[in-house]
């Protein structure tokens, strides 16, 4: 790997009739022309923090637990509910991060959607916690039938509407919010907030996992909902209340959405280098959750864990924890040496760690081979947003792009947990016998191939980082 610094190279702007005007104007940021103190980067970056401590718990902890317990006999619905899930997730910032770019609210253009997105956001963790607590758990059905077991059955029918209105709200707040940053901080100092991001991030998915896994492990799910929302209700305020915005000064005319429509396709002609990042992120993100949502089956399977909350809620800790200072330093660090360099040393460390739990057979070495891969992957997040808003086409409609850009991190989810369920699938199921009860565990060989397949995307995620010129 030279340690030159390349060329940063500026590409020719596109003819005007090559592109879709927006009808928004710029708004200047009020934080133009001064630094950033840690208080503002934390008041900004606090909603990631509560969304992330939603998601630790939730993909983690809860759905894996509450899926078991609906049917014990089955492992698809995790499959099926982000299968859905994901429609949702490509659709709905692509819309809302258009309105919130033509917002002309007093209260600035991405406040008032991440007001009502929370609210939504809750409401469904509340009708989940409903559904769930009335739904009668399937008992009986052939592993094999799952998917039509599960779609005939009115209990998880209607626990996965509910966790499709979680999604609902979440997209629609995380699409506003994902045009802050873009809004808000100047250019040379992306990459301390991409820091704040990466520390919020890890933070918050932290607090979400040990809340639920380990403070909580013992309560109730209504408890541990409302636990959830009252972060998420609570933290998200420091934002919503700590940042300032520039309110748009005229209301732009109503979306003409056959143009918006084309308007999405962000030619890689023009704008390779946005084709590129959104290729690196797509991959990094197909590594990590073709890994993530099967930690729980895992150490059940493989490393033969009897309590898999309390475990993966361990796991998750030292991995975050590793990830927390990783990802804090290497934001600022990456504003001094470039994004590149940090990229390409991430992802080596996470793509030859992630081969070792391939080898592990207790929680101890489970343990040590996660504050490796948490080290790598905290300072590969440190740099993620810094890289997104660096190559945006514009700022002009910076949410509507940057949820173009975010689909590199929603499509991935559904895409890895499918095919690492496929390759487990494939390699068999064994039953065994735990204090008395059949259990159905994957083979550990099926495992293996998908910490392959995650090393393989990693390392091919720092590859084409390298086609991208204008960013070092």
């Amino acid at each position: 790997m030279s340690n030159a610094t390349p060329p940063v190279v500026e590409y020719p702007r596109p003819k005007p009739e090559d592109l879709v005007h927006s009808p928004v104007s710029a708004v200047p940021s009020p934080y133009a022309g001064k630094a950033i103190s840690p208080w503002q980067h934390f008041c900004i970056s606090a909603y990631w923090f509560a969304t992330n401590f939603l998601w630790g718990a939730m993909l983690t902890i809860m759905l894996p637990d509450e899926i078991r317990h609906l049917a014990p006999r089955l492992r698809a619905p995790g499959t099926v509910i982000a299968g859905i899930a994901v429609i949702v997730a490509v659709l709905v910032p692509l819309i809302a991060g258009a309105y919130s770019d033509r917002c002309a609210s007093r209260l600035g253009r991405r406040r008032p959607f991440l007001i009502g997105g929370i609210a939504v956001n809750i409401f469904g963790l509340a009708l989940m916690a409903v559904a769930y607590n009335s739904a009668t758990p399937i008992t009986e059905g052939n592993p094999a039938r799952g998917l039509t077991i599960l779609l005939t059955n009115p209990g998880f029918m209607l626990f996965m509407l509910a966790y499709m209105v979680v999604q609902l709200g979440n997209n629609v707040s995380s699409a506003a919010y994902s045009g802050l940053i873009p809004d808000l901080v100047p250019h040379e100092q992306r990459g301390a907030a991409s820091g704040w991001m990466a520390l919020q991030t890890q933070a918050g998915t932290l607090f979400g996992a040990l809340g639920c896994g380990l403070l909580l492990g013992h309560a109730s799910d209504v408890a541990k909902y409302f636990v959830i929302c009252l972060v998420l209700a609570g933290v998200s305020l420091f934002t919503i209340l700590g940042i300032k915005e520039t309110p748009l000064p005229v209301k732009p005319p109503p979306i003409e959405w056959r143009t918006y429509v084309k308007s999405l396709w962000i030619d890689p002609r023009l704008y390779p280098d946005f084709a590129w990042v959104w290729i690196t992120r797509a991959l990094v993100m197909l590594g990590f959750y073709s890994i993530e949502p099967y930690i729980n089956y895992y150490l059940i399977d493989v490393i033969g864990i009897e309590n898999p909350a309390q475990a993966t809620a361990k796991v998750l800790a030292i991995i975050l924890l590793a990830s927390s200072a990783s990802g804090f330093y290497g934001g600022v660090l990456s504003d001094r040496i470039g994004r590149k360099r940090v990229v390409y040393l991430a992802n080596t460390i996470i793509s030859l760690t992630v081969l070792g739990f391939i080898f592990c057979r207790n929680l101890e070495q489970v343990l040590v081979v996660g504050v490796f891969f948490g080290i790598g992957f905290g300072a590969y997040t440190s740099v993620d947003w810094a890289l997104g808003t660096d190559v945006l086409p514009s700022k002009v409609d910076a949410a509507k792009e940057m949820a173009v850009w975010h689909i590199a991190m929603t499509v991935p989810q559904t895409i890895g947990q499918g095919i690492s369920g496929i390759i487990l699938a494939l390699m068999g199921m064994h039953e065994v016998m735990v204090h008395g009860e059949t259990q159905y565990r994957y083979a550990i060989s099926g495992y293996s191939v998908v910490f392959l397949l995650a090393s393989i995307c990693f390392a091919l995620g720092a590859y084409f980082l390298r086609n991208v010129r204008s960013v070092t």
